[in-house]
């Protein structure tokens, strides 16, 4: 087994109160990439936000449905469900987790410890809310990152790269590769992939994000040359 490395998927379930960028690709790359890790024996561990339906327990200020329950991530609603596209394999782990980042409350540091895992491949949904915070716990845990930049997305373009570039700046053992690129490490074949040279790589001012996005996509791009 390849257990140096682990993928995890984070909350991509039926949910669909928010339109997501480019889902529908998302969705096919993490699919490649999910047959790739199953085939390569990489442990693979979804998880699924869910929220308890009697609205207990929720963060101050989260949305609630007229009956006081909560708005999203309903537990025991076909939307907390992990997309049937993705369905997870009857030997592999699915952690809930009731808050953003899939450490807060949950096993998943015991459980990746108990594999011996030491990078953590991390995708799925919202690259600006459940990724980063996952990811930026994960570095605070002593793991090195593969962050898969095309199986992310966010409510728009402009959240999910101003998130890469967050994560790219302040993350010092992240890798960021796309999931063509990925699949390949997987496989212990040659591949490329963006690492952060220095702390603030993409430092930028307002009126510069544009072209530091900019920036940070001719890189993603180079590295898949």
């Amino acid at each position: 087994m390849n257990n140096k490395n682990a993928l995890l998927i984070i909350d991509m379930q039926q949910e669909d109160s928010f339109v997501l960028e480019n889902f529908d690709a998302v969705v096919s790359q993490t699919i490649a990439l999910l047959h790739t890790a199953r085939h390569q024996r990489v442990p693979v561990i979804f998880t699924r936000h869910v929220n308890p339906a009697d609205g207990s327990d929720l963060p101050h200020g989260e949305p609630l449905a007229e009956d006081g329950g909560p708005s999203t991530y309903r537990a025991g609603t076909r939307q907390v469900e992990i997309l049937e596209s993705l369905t997870p394999h009857a030997d592999e782990l699915v952690i809930d987790k009731g808050r953003y980042s899939a450490f807060h409350r949950t096993d998943l540091d015991a459980r990746l410890k108990s594999l011996e895992v030491e990078t953590l491949i991390v995708c799925g949904v919202l690259t600006d809310v459940c990724v980063l915070s996952t990811v930026f716990d994960a570095f605070a845990l002593g793991y090195r990152i593969r962050l898969v930049s095309d199986a992310c997305t966010a409510t728009t373009q402009a959240a999910h790269y101003s998130s890469l570039l967050i994560m790219t700046n302040w993350v010092y053992s992240l890798e960021l590769l796309t999931s063509a690129q990925c699949s390949k490490a997987l496989e212990n074949r040659g591949y490329l992939s963006l690492a952060p040279e220095h702390p603030d790589m993409f430092a930028h001012q307002p009126h510069e994000l544009p072209g530091t996005i900019a920036r940070l996509q001719a890189n993603l791009v180079r590295t898949q040359e």
